[in-house]
């Protein structure tokens, strides 16, 4: 029996060692990031303004995700808080954009200097990261990354602050980032592509997530769809009726 027990605490010492190291490399490799994306635009010159302000924003990003959920649900935070891995089609939306930036940039180096485009680009990231900070701090212990199959106790529906805009105001932060990081790079193809992709994404994403919330909810929700929108463009949700 002695034996058994310590070899499970062994096991969960390990586990979480493991789990420490993950967040701390990846710590280190955004910090890296950011530091680099902010030399590139204050030491490389215009031609490589909009790349510094990308890495910048990316970087920020995936580490404020972490920090942000850190402080509403500690007690869920592991290294896929950062969602730097959220999705094989992520990662691959990423690798073509790079393509199509250092593709561009060689074959039309004059259309990655229209800095008033990818302006246009940063404020988008920026109001977006706002906006979906802004939601998750609002939302607090309700919210979660993982659209949620069972009722916890203390999980309530938000309707104040933000939540009383628009009905998945994360989402709504995370769509205009995702398309405003294209912008930046002055990426034509993949603004097109991004815009289609997530709002692809967000559209079933928020069918399936307004299924759990009018069963969690029922009449609550069904009140709360019927007075204020989603907050996306055309996507309507899951109506019962």
């Amino acid at each position: 029996m002695e034996f058994v027990l310590r070899l499970s605490l062994s096991s969960l010492t390990a586990t979480r060692v493991g789990q420490i190291y993950e967040i701390v490399w990846r710590s280190i490799l955004l910090g890296i990031g950011q530091a680099f994306g902010i030399t590139v635009t204050s030491c490389c010159g215009t031609n490589y303004l909009s790349l510094g302000w990308y890495i910048s924003v990316m970087s920020f990003f995936h580490f404020s995700e972490f920090v942000v959920t850190s402080i509403i649900r500690p007690q869920n935070l592991t290294s896929e808080s950062f969602l730097l891995n959220h999705s094989k089609a992520y990662g691959i939306a990423a690798l073509v954009s790079w393509a199509e930036y250092w593709t561009e940039l060689w074959l039309f180096p004059g259309l990655k200097n229209s800095y008033w485009i990818s302006g246009i680009g940063l404020f988008l990231c920026i109001g977006g990261e706002i906006v979906r900070k802004t939601a998750m701090l609002t939302a607090f212990h309700n919210f979660d990354h993982l659209i949620r199959t069972q009722r916890e106790e203390h999980h309530q529906l938000v309707t104040v602050g933000i939540y009383s805009l628009c009905r998945h105001p994360s989402y709504v932060g995370w769509f205009y980032w995702s398309i405003g990081t294209q912008i930046i790079l002055c990426n034509p193809l993949c603004s097109v592509a991004y815009l289609i992709a997530s709002w692809k994404f967000f559209n079933e994403r928020v069918f399936e997530e307004e299924v759990t919330l009018l069963h969690f909810f029922g009449k609550e929700y069904v009140a709360y769809q019927s007075k204020v929108p989603t907050g996306l463009p055309f996507i309507h949700g899951y109506n019962i009726n």
